[in-house]
Formats: structure tokens, sequence, C-alpha cells
């Protein structure tokens, strides 16, 4: 097995990390003082925006994008805008912007959108690519996407209760959706709504997804939901209420009955997504935290020399490394054999890259002491992120049991 890099992979990822050390990391205060002027919730941040002009300039746009598959030409109506690059390729560049928590968007890289417009490129008409999915791979807006409901456990998809009723040439919405990520930002224009077109149908034909404005009469953001304090403005998580809206029959997604197809194929990409940034997350924080051991005095000796410590520094660097390999190994079989075939590894990455992450991220605001629950750093920060983490895109429990049946399934024969 040979594990090294191709040269490709090399170049893009050595072009990443010197944007992100050269241009991205210098403006962290800028943006943290931008965001903390005036109204929070007013887009766009003047230093994210430059650096999307010159992210772009530099060929380092939309890189999450995957090549058609072998032997399937682009659609004619299709104008790609940026570099199309391999699961395995994207992986080690999305490493990188990990590790600084606005970073992805500064690539035109960030979710929802990464989802959303994977959906419109493989599932949207010519009409609706020219509508939403050229300005989105433009970064000239921003969309949402509303799935889970706050009146039912949404971990089971087939409990969603939003309406999509059909009134002649128009669908007709009700429902109340929460924890839709990047509906707060003035910049979010549509939304990719998820709710039930005929609930006598069987159980998996009952969901449909529907392309919702955001400026469409009865849709209103109720409030921005926190975690743990932190509302991430100018992102936001909002909840979300649908009264009554009133959208065209030509904005369905592929046609109704066809949610969870289109739900399985946006979500596998995005679960390995998250994970690809975690690790990167995790690299920062054990820099942080190696740093601070190493200049802090206790006892008579550097605090880094304390076994204890030595311990914790080890663990994580190994836990990167597994992590790290499992990641790669779930993107590379994506690119050979496709998302279906690599269901079992995107599990299993979902489940352990935030687990690793959070554990290290908590070592290091131990190894800050006071200040590592403070402000001052992006530890606190950066583990209330990543444990959202253990529950977007399904929960931990979710993906385990899909685990679990995958390998009993495998062993049934010698178990008969």
């Amino acid at each position: 097995m040979d594990f090294t890099l191709t040269e490709r992979e090399r170049s893009f990822q050595a072009r990443v990390r010197a944007f992100m050390a050269d241009k991205v990391r210098p403006r962290v205060a800028a943006v943290h003082a931008e965001i903390a002027e005036g109204d929070r919730w007013a887009a766009p941040l003047p230093s994210i925006e430059a650096l999307k002009a010159e992210a772009r300039a530099a060929g380092l746009w939309n890189l999450f994008m995957p090549p058609a598959p072998e032997g399937m030409a682009e659609p004619d109506d299709f104008q790609f805008t940026g570099e199309r690059l391999t699961n395995l390729e994207y992986a080690l560049c999305a490493e990188e912007m990990g590790r600084i928590e606005w970073a992805s968007e500064v690539f035109n890289c960030s979710a929802p959108d990464t989802g959303n417009m994977e959906v419109l490129h493989r599932y949207g008409s010519p009409a609706q690519k020219a509508q939403w999915l050229i300005p989105l791979m433009n970064g000239e807006i921003r969309s949402a996407f509303l799935m889970t409901e706050p009146a039912v456990a949404s971990s089971d998809a087939t409990n969603i209760q939003t309406q999509i009723r059909r009134d002649g040439d128009c669908y007709v919405i009700n429902g109340r959706k929460w924890w839709s990520s990047g509906a707060g930002d003035p910049r979010c224009r549509v939304a990719i709504v998820m709710g039930k077109t005929d609930p006598d149908e069987k159980t998996y034909r009952q969901q449909s997804m529907i392309l919702v404005p955001m400026d469409a009469p009865g849709v209103k953001i109720e409030r921005p939901l926190s975690v743990y304090g932190y509302d991430h403005a100018p992102h936001g998580h909002m909840e979300v209420s649908l009264t009554d809206v009133r959208v065209p029959v030509e904005n369905i997604l592929l046609g109704e009955g066809r949610g969870f197809e289109i739900a399985q194929g946006r979500l596998g990409p995005g679960r390995i997504h998250h994970c690809m940034r975690t690790i990167g997350a995790a690299e920062e924080a054990l820099e942080a935290m190696t740093r601070r051991l190493m200049s802090r005095v206790a006892f008579g000796k550097r605090i880094g020399e304390h076994s204890v410590w030595e311990e914790r520094v080890a663990r994580a660097r190994i836990d990167i490394e597994m992590t790290r390999l499992l990641c790669l190994k779930a993107a590379d079989m994506m690119d050979r054999a496709g998302n279906k075939a690599a269901k079992d590894e995107i599990a299993m990455i979902k489940v352990q890259a935030p687990m690793m992450a959070l554990r290290i991220i908590d070592d290091a605001i131990q190894a800050h002491g006071g200040g590592g629950v403070s402000q001052d750093f992006e530890l606190a920060a950066a583990w209330a992120g990543i444990r959202t983490l253990r529950l977007a895109d399904g929960p931990d429990e979710v993906h385990a049991r899909a685990i679990a049946r995958s390998e009993f399934a495998r062993h049934a024969e010698a178990a008969r």
C-alpha cells in the first residue's frame, strides 16, 4: 500500500496551507473585530469578502466539487466555476481549512452551501441550476438546508412532519424547522426544504425536497439558536416557520417522493467534509496545547515535562494520525467505488473524528487553565462547534447502528 501523495495532491495541499498561513491567519483579529462591531447579523464581513476574491484569483475556489463520474460528461447547461478535486484531494485541503473555524467560506467550501450545491448539480433542472447553482458557485448568494424539526426526533427522518401539498401550479408548504444553519445570513437567498408530499405512500417515498426562496411570503425566521452560548453570527442556526408558503411546482427537486434519495446523495459527502475539517481543528488544538505546555512552569519544571501531559500529547498525536488515515481511506473509497460503497467508512469516520477532536480540544483547554474556557483563546468556541457534529448529519447512535448492522450482516452466514 503506497501512502505517497501524488504531485497534484501535494500541490493543492501546499497551496491551501500557504494561503491559510499568509492570507487567512493574519486577518483573524480583523474578522473578530468586524463581527463584534455594530449589527452582528449584518453581512458580508469585509475581511472575509476580500479573502474570497484573493482565493478565487489564486485558483482555490469551489474545491469541494468532485469530478463528474468517469464516462459521464457535464450537462451542457452547467457552467462550472472553480477546480474539480477528488474527495481524497479535497480531504487534504479541507484539513488545512479546518484550522480556523470560518476559513472554509473563504474558498466557497462551507456548509451548508457545499451540500446544497452538490444537490443542485446532481439533481437540479437546468432552470434550477441557472437560478440558484451558478450564483452559489460564484459566491454571490448563500443558502440553507431545512430538514430537522423541533417537534419530532429528526434522527429518524421518516418522522418529519412538514407538509408539501400540491395546489394547482404551486406547492403549499407548512411546518417548522430548526438548526437551519446559514438562514440568519442576509445573503441567504434559498433553502432546500425536506417535507412530506404524500403521507400515504410507502415510508421512504413520502418525503420530497423543494427549493424555497427565503423571501417567499410565509417564511419567517423565528429566532437564532445558540450553541453553548455561541450564536455564530452572521451565519447562525435558525428556527424557521413556514406558513402557507407557495412556490411553483418547478421548484420540486427530482420529483415527488425522491427526498430520501436526494438526502443520501447529499449527506454522504457533507459528513466526510465535516470530518476533514475536524482533523484540522484537532491539529490546531494540539499545536496550541504543546505551545502552552512548553511555555509555562509549575512545581519547578515546564508543565509539559510532567508525565500526565506527556501521555496526553502522545495520545493526541496517535489519535490524529489514526483518524486521518480512516478519513483518507473513506475519501479514496468514495472516489474509486462511489459514495454508497463507502457508507461504512463514512459512518465510522463520522463517529470517530468529532470524538477524537473533542478529547484533544478538552486537553488543550485544561493545559490553558482558566484561559482555556475564556474568550482569550479559540478553544472553548472550537469545542462547542465540534460538539454539534456528534448530532449534525445524524447522531453518533444512528451511525453506530449502521456500522453494527453492516458487521452483523457480514458474519450472518457464519452465525447460521
